[in-house]
């Protein structure tokens, strides 16, 4: 984790997660991002924080918009 975003270990490949494309993780407590499953080969979900993502959404931001908003 740094200042940007979240760095992910999935097989051999890392891919970071930074805030600007996945806000929902940069106020979340460390504890529930480390909870992360993966219950299909293209697909992550972090059950404490009710998230769900497509792996190449992480690969590719830019194609997958953003299409949920943390409620202030």
């Amino acid at each position: 984790m740094s200042r940007h975003g979240l760095w992910l270990l999935l097989d051999r490949e890392e891919l970071f997660l930074s805030y600007e494309h996945f806000p929902w993780f940069q106020d979340a407590p460390i504890g529930k991002v480390l909870r992360v499953e993966q219950p299909s080969a293209h697909h992550l979900y972090w059950p404490e924080l009710d998230i769900d993502l497509d792996i190449e959404s992480i690969r590719h931001p830019g194609k997958f918009p953003l299409v949920s908003r943390i409620a202030g």
